[in-house]
């Protein structure tokens, strides 16, 4: 059986609506049953897959996520970041950027990132007089900075999918991330001043400033604490997610004292939920590649895509628009699963470094968040703006420009991503 029609029955299951795991699974049992495979290697590929102990990092990550809904830190955060940037024109715009930066390096989620800053920006811009389309739009796109500043919990799902050092590949998204910020802000900026966007009016004392940042400095002492971390050695992937949420439950309960029993739970709760989704999606893409590869699919498309093309930079390209479609119709996490194996072996035989590669791999799919029919980061700034989908796309499309023109640059300059960690883990 070739590994195309291995390919078809996936994609036919998808377009049917079947469950994503089950969409991956049921092509690989067929492909096992027709070539005579003991199903029994299936039970054994699917429980190693998350046999990890880097992947202990998900469901933690998760859960720190969560949590921070419930200690108090985000509100800190926000209103941190308007006391310093909020008296400029366009200023809460640029709040709620700077602000996504500052919980992404707590979070490693996009969508933590949506959950947790979204309804306090976007009910705080809507009522400065933005416009409710731009509110939600810039929310959604600001929050793809999460998932490639560390932690990341994409990230460490590609490292563990394509076998490549996964403290390396989180310190590849530092100088990214701030390129993403940076541009963004520029681009609001220009904004501001075309459509005259408001200026936050009342004027904050030295004193309400110091108060305000006394409140805020120990949520905003987390992202340097994990990042100090990973530079010096002393967290791993896993325990930095150990730490993040020790250190949040201590900063909810002993500091903030907003972290609740019921609050605790209801983070557990939320967190065994998504850790079995995000499992079981782990479980059947482990499978499923694994029938691409026993096909020889994977070869096909190593020799088809280094007939196209043996320059890097050009396969780069090649794998980024692919990418770009593959986020409009899968769920990035999926993506990443499905793809990595299809994609890594051409490229880095080609020449492109893996921790590159990596990175690219994981912004681009983060890019296909915010893009019809399947972006889940339009689908939850829907749900929490209480806006038609439609019109979250509509005020999303003006920033996709930022991010595209991000992503061509770390595409055409690999140093930006692999600078950082050859420097510090030589």
């Amino acid at each position: 059986m070739s590994g195309i029609w291995v390919v078809v029955i996936f994609l036919v299951l998808v377009l049917l609506r079947l469950p994503l795991a089950f969409s991956m699974a049921v092509p690989a049992v067929i492909y096992l049953l027709v070539e005579g495979i003991p199903l029994y290697s299936l039970v054994h590929r699917m429980v190693n897959a998350v046999n990890s102990f880097t992947l202990l990092a998900v469901p933690l990550f998760i859960f720190a996520g969560n949590l921070m809904n419930y200690s108090g830190m985000t509100d800190r955060i926000f209103k941190f970041v308007l006391v310093i940037v909020g008296r400029i024109r366009g200023g809460l715009a640029q709040v709620n950027i700077l602000s996504s930066l500052a919980f992404s390096g707590i979070s490693g989620s996009a969508l933590a990132d949506i959950g947790g800053l979204g309804k306090i920006m976007i009910r705080a811009m809507n009522k400065a007089g933005y416009d409710p389309k731009i509110s939600a739009g810039l929310t959604a796109a600001s929050a793809t900075v999460g998932p490639i500043f560390p932690p990341s919990i994409p990230i460490i799902i590609y490292a563990v999918v394509a076998e490549v050092p996964a403290a390396r590949l989180l310190l590849s998204g530092i100088v990214p991330a701030l390129l993403v910020v940076a541009i963004m802000m520029i681009q609001v900026a220009w904004m501001a001043k075309k459509y005259n966007y408001p200026r936050e009016e009342n004027v904050i004392s030295l004193r309400e400033k110091a108060v305000t940042f006394g409140k805020a400095f120990p949520a905003l002492l987390t992202p340097v604490i994990l990042i100090v971390g990973l530079l010096t050695g002393v967290f791993g992937p896993t325990e930095l997610a150990a730490f993040t949420v020790l250190y949040i439950v201590v900063l909810g309960k002993f500091v903030y004292r907003e972290l609740t029993w019921e609050g605790f739970m209801a983070s557990i709760k939320e967190t065994v939920r998504s850790t079995a989704v995000v499992m079981i999606i782990i479980s059947a893409a482990a499978i499923f590649a694994w029938t691409l590869t026993v096909s020889r699919l994977t070869q096909d498309v190593t020799q088809f895509l280094l007939g196209i093309s043996t320059n890097p930079t050009v396969l780069l390209f090649i794998v980024a628009v692919l990418l770009l479609i593959v986020g409009c119709l899968l769920e990035s996490v999926a993506a990443i699963l499905i793809i990595t194996p299809l994609v890594a072996p051409p490229l880095v035989t080609a020449g492109v470094d893996p921790i590159h590669l990596g990175l690219i791999v994981v912004f681009t799919l983060m890019i296909g968040l915010l893009t019809p029919p399947v972006g889940m980061s339009l689908f939850m700034t829907s749900s929490i703006a209480n806006m038609p989908l439609e019109q979250v796309v509509r005020g999303t499309a003006p920033f996709l420009f930022s991010l595209l023109i991000t992503l061509v640059i770390l595409i055409l300059f690999p140093p930006l991503s692999i600078w950082l960690p050859s420097l510090i883990m030589k």
